[in-house]
């Protein structure tokens, strides 16, 4: 089983800005031996994220990839043979397997293992998987929303942010989409459920969050930074929480981005800013993901999906990402 042929997407070269089909590079290799406890995975599906352009970049970040490893992911896939206890061949297993076909890993390399065999398994990289359990689990420690209260979310349409306003309004909130098409403020009214929707591309941003917003903004969910941050914060309410979760609107971090000086909004409005990376709350993962899947079932938490075949197209997946070229959580499927 050990003598397969492994197709794999490796790091070429540090990308200037967004990661780009020319900082990787396909090989084909020999999949490694099995060493004992450790599990031989085949991939079916593979993710793309935002982050993947931090953990790129040429700067200090809290996952950084090394220039000639395998591009780090998370995947979806299938146990092929085992010497770890607790896993057995046929599994359905999601982790950190990388953009290559096969992946032989130690157990710590998996997330969870995926059960339910009523649920796509593409969704446990989606609304079921990083994306999902980052907008429940911020929202909830960070954001912290009551009924009654309004949230704002940049990104609406994207794979978190779609998540974010659907909790924030089963939990009775008025929610604000910030998109960037026409085609996705659409998804945020019929698909997602926003009570309203900037287009932040056409729309002057402050001029319609002081309309949408008249008594302020109580929950900010940040997966932008940059200009469209600039006009929601000075609309922050009395006690605000603001979360950030992704830069998109960053495309150097060389020289760092100057932008206005947020303390005496924070001050006045005796508000919090607190960033949020998943891997710090790994602990209540399997919670959050229960609590998904119960709403998955009985349709009360919509999702889409942007799908591509074939290793290849996961070079060039991050550059689109930040193009704004997907709607819905972005997957390579093998």
């Amino acid at each position: 089983m050990n003598k397969l042929t492994n197709e794999c997407i490796r790091v070429a070269s540090r990308p200037a800005g967004i990661p780009a089909a020319e900082n990787f590079r396909r090989t084909t290799e020999a999949v490694p031996d099995m060493q004992p406890g450790q599990i031989l995975v085949q991939n079916q599906w593979l993710s793309i994220e935002p982050a993947m352009r931090g953990w790129l970049a040429d700067a200090n970040n809290y996952s950084s990839v090394p220039v000639g490893d395998v591009m780090r992911s998370l995947s979806v896939g299938t146990v092929m043979e085992s010497s770890a206890d607790g896993f057995s061949r046929g599994d359905q297993v999601m982790g950190w397997f990388g953009w290559q076909h096969y992946a032989v890993v130690r157990p710590s390399a998996v997330v969870q293992k995926i059960t339910a065999g009523d649920l796509a398994p593409s969704l446990y990289l989606g609304v079921l998987g990083l994306n999902g359990i980052t907008a429940a689990t911020a929202l909830d420690k960070l954001g912290q929303p009551q009924a009654g209260e309004t949230v704002v979310v940049s990104t609406a349409a994207g794979g978190v942010g779609s998540c974010v306003g659907q909790l924030a309004k089963a939990l009775g909130c008025r929610t604000i989409g910030l998109t960037s098409t026409p085609e996705k403020a659409q998804a945020c009214k019929n698909e997602f459920g926003y009570d309203h929707v900037i287009n932040y591309k056409t729309d002057d941003i402050s001029a319609a969050l002081k309309a949408a917003c008249p008594d302020g903004i109580n929950v900010y969910y940040d997966n932008t930074s940059g200009q469209i941050s600039d006009a929601v914060l000075p609309q922050l309410a009395i006690g605000a929480r603001v979360i950030i979760c992704g830069t998109a609107a960053i495309t150097s971090w060389d020289p760092a981005p100057m932008g206005p000086r947020v303390e005496r909004i924070l001050l006045t409005r005796r508000a919090r800013m607190q960033g949020f990376i998943l891997f710090d709350h790994m602990d209540t993962y399997a919670s959050y993901v229960r609590q998904l899947e119960d709403m998955v079932r009985a349709g009360t938490l919509n999702h889409r999906e942007h799908i591509t075949d074939g290793l290849d197209t996961a070079m060039g997946a991050i550059q689109e990402l930040y193009r704004s070229q997907n709607l819905g959580k972005r997957l390579v499927r093998l």
